[in-house]
């Protein structure tokens, strides 16, 4: 029997299953796509979307600030099964939502969906093929148990419960407000204001154009620039083969052109490396003033893509720059005043409002503690197999999307993945699968290797990669194309195993 290592369950809810097929985590994009996927490939499957939050959408919906937005656009960030029909291909969280909603309507998935329930435990029972998931109720704190046959996690890498912050020295002398993206306060009043932003990635250059139409003037503060590129909000040729074609065949055209764009930019960026510094400086120059101190507030020491590149929908940062509503800093911190930030150069910010925009803390799983047979599972010593299983753990697959790439574009490969999967078990009669690394001494690395700092901050608390097989973890959609979706399930690093005659048999491996 599974051991409950948070506290004795309740009674079950009876709107929630007591068994189901498979169990996903998270009803944000990748859950909502795991859905329609068991609902058209794996037809009469039972499944529950379980969802910690009291909303759908994931991170479209945790986050609130000024300006939210997509950084890929929603000809590759949307299903691929679904086509993206608005205007905006860089599109606001409020149309992101509409478009999930629109899909759970469409695909009879909203009772399937179970809002405001946390898994706060999963035990995988070897001697009863399959997980036994602790769930908690957030409304009245009740928890109980569900069991699977697959734990399926959709719940990304962000951690929902808390965002980023370095420690700043006089934190508490500061007399205004001090507030970070992930929390922000929907009464804020910013209005006139002075605002310092400190951070130059993603989350900053999408507040800041925002914030700078009614604040006093906006100031983002950056220890050293990032690559930012503009891009149009609306794609003229997504627009007009839309007016030309089916909607589907525009959809699947326009999706087409725009992976191998991000591909082309990808692989410039890594091949010739300086001519794409010189290509984006280029452009951010064009994009500034006259004159503009371009090498010091947008040249980064580093080469495009060994982090992120950030995307401006129709330059609108650069234009709140030329225009004066906004500014950029290139500095340190060396401590918070009661007035703003004192920097290392000897001046002084004055502020209003600090937004510390410095990042987000990535978890693996939700957080979710994963045990064998009552043994916890210390995920760093792991290794991921194919990019979405951990060796030694039976029946669980994971979703984590792409850093070079639209998240979407890998969250629909896995799913199908992960039907064709559960179709292969079915016509063999195998119960459990588990990947097994069959050479110990191979080689291992982060799983995600890229020098961002909320990569680097976590990547001891995730699997590993191996340098070898399946269990290398390229960011490569093309490759990801042919192993996910093409490649035969059978692997010899997969074990399975067939049903058990009796609840109390010793499953016998299979093909190992």
């Amino acid at each position: 029997m599974s051991t409950n290592h948070s506290a004795t369950p309740t009674a079950r809810p009876s709107h929630v299953p007591e068994h189901v097929d498979v169990l996903v985590v998270g009803a944000g994009l990748t859950g909502i796509g795991m859905g329609y996927h068991l609902k058209t490939q794996q037809p009469g499957r039972t499944f529950a979307i379980i969802e910690s939050r009291e909303a759908i959408g994931g991170t479209w919906d945790l986050f609130r600030y000024p300006g939210i937005r997509s950084d890929a656009d929603l000809h590759t960030f949307g299903f691929g099964f679904k086509p993206w029909t608005r205007d905006n291909a860089i599109a606001d969280a409020d149309e992101i939502l509409d478009y999930l909603r629109e899909t759970i309507d469409e695909n009879g998935l909203g009772g399937h969906i179970h809002l405001g329930h946390k898994v706060v435990n999963a035990d995988f029972v070897s001697a009863e093929e399959r997980w036994t998931v602790t769930i908690e109720r957030a409304g009245d704190g009740a928890r109980f148990e569900v069991t699977a046959t697959m734990l399926f996690s959709a719940a990304g890498y962000y951690d929902v419960d808390e965002g980023y912050t370095p420690r700043f020295a006089g934190r508490d002398e500061f007399g205004g407000e001090i507030v970070h993206p992930q929390h922000w306060p929907q009464d804020l009043d910013y209005a006139g204001k002075k605002i310092v932003v400190i951070g130059s990635g993603a989350t900053a250059v999408t507040l800041i154009p925002s914030l700078a139409r009614t604040a006093g003037h906006v100031t983002m503060l950056q220890r050293s620039p990032s690559y930012i590129l503009p891009v149009p909000r609306q794609d003229p040729i997504a627009n007009t083969l839309r007016r030309l074609l089916p909607e589907k065949l525009a959809y699947k055209v326009t999706r087409g052109i725009n992976i191998r764009k991000q591909n082309m930019l990808y692989k410039g960026s890594r091949r010739f490396p300086k001519q794409m510094r010189a290509l984006i400086r280029k452009v951010n120059a064009g994009a500034l003033p006259e004159g503009y101190a371009v090498d010091t507030h947008f040249n980064p020491a580093y080469a495009p893509w060994d982090q992120r590149l950030c995307v401006v929908p129709d330059g609108d940062l650069f234009e709140a720059i030329s225009d004066g509503s906004a500014s950029v800093v290139t500095d340190r911190i060396v401590r918070f005043t009661e007035d703003g930030v004192q920097l290392a150069s000897g001046g002084e910010l004055k502020a209003d409002i600090i937004v510390t925009a410095t990042g987000l803390n990535m978890v693996p799983f939700g957080k979710i503690p994963l045990h064998v047979d009552g043994e916890r599972i210390h995920v760093p010593d792991h290794v991921a197999y194919k990019t979405l299983m951990v060796s030694d753990v039976p029946n669980f697959v994971f979703a984590l999307g792409y850093v070079n790439h639209a998240w979407t574009l890998k969250a629909d490969l896995v799913a199908r993945w992960a039907c064709r999967l559960l179709a292969h078990m079915d016509e063999r009669g195998y119960a459990t699968v588990t990947p097994v690394v069959s050479d110990p001494a191979m080689a291992r690395k982060p799983f995600i290797e890229m020098g961002s700092g909320y990569f680097s901050r976590a990547m001891h608390l995730f699997p590993q990669q191996g340098t070898e097989g399946p269990w290398t973890a390229e960011q490569n959609f093309n490759r990801d194309r042919v192993v996910l979706g093409k490649d035969p399930i059978d692997d010899p690093e997969l074990r399975f195993t067939r049903h058990n005659v009796t609840a109390a048999s010793t499953p016998r491996p299979v093909g190992a």
